[in-house]
């Protein structure tokens, strides 16, 4: 609850002081990629219920000759990766922190296909509000493989408290002002997740 109640007030005031930068950045985005200026994405919330996720949109629509989304990273523009760089994208998602979807701090909220494919160690990550950033985020983003994000996702389930998240939330302010990991080699972001070997195997 107290948590809660921090995620509330920080949401709030962060969003007041970010006003200008928000209202900027979605002006930019209508000007670089057009409409619609938001993305937003079923994800999986607490105990995996799902939720509306929000974004500044940062690619484009581009298509292939049988009309198929293009691959990301030929939809991210230079743009849109600026964005992505500093966490711009993102910032919206202090509206689902404020509607009780996300916290400040949790394991990222992934795709709903993945729900299936997690071991019974990796569901672990949705026994808490997934979030903004976490502790796989301050520990190598998306440098990282999925097997590792995942073992990070569950030491914060099982030993986060509010001093773990002041941590993480300081060294995501470090990360911000000097990005790194953002993507996984040869990739806009991460290569979709396919299931442990663990789980192909038997």
């Amino acid at each position: 609850m107290l948590k809660r109640i921090i995620d509330m007030i920080a949401a709030s005031l962060m969003l007041l002081v970010l006003a200008p930068v928000i209202a900027c950045t979605a002006c930019l985005v209508r000007l670089k990629l057009g409409t619609p200026v938001v993305f937003k994405q079923k994800r999986p919330g607490l105990h995996g219920m799902p939720f509306y996720l929000y974004k500044f949109r940062t690619m484009t629509d581009g298509k292939d000759s049988t009309g198929q989304p293009l691959p990301d990273h030929l939809r991210l523009t230079s743009f849109g990766a600026m964005l992505r760089k500093f966490s711009l994208d993102e910032l919206l998602q202090l509206v689902n922190v404020l509607k009780g979807e996300l916290s400040l701090v949790g394991p990222r909220p992934l795709l709903m296909e993945y729900l299936p494919l997690y071991t019974e160690e990796q569901s672990k990550r949705h026994r808490v509000r997934p979030g903004i950033t976490g502790w796989a985020q301050v520990n190598g983003r998306n440098a990282i493989s999925w097997e590792e994000k995942f073992a990070l996702d569950v030491w914060y389930v099982e030993n986060g408290n509010l001093l773990v998240d002041l941590k993480i939330i300081l060294l995501t302010i470090k990360k911000v002002v000097r990005p790194e990991g953002i993507s996984s080699a040869g990739h806009a972001t991460m290569p979709l997740f396919k299931g442990s070997v663990s789980n192909h195997e038997g």
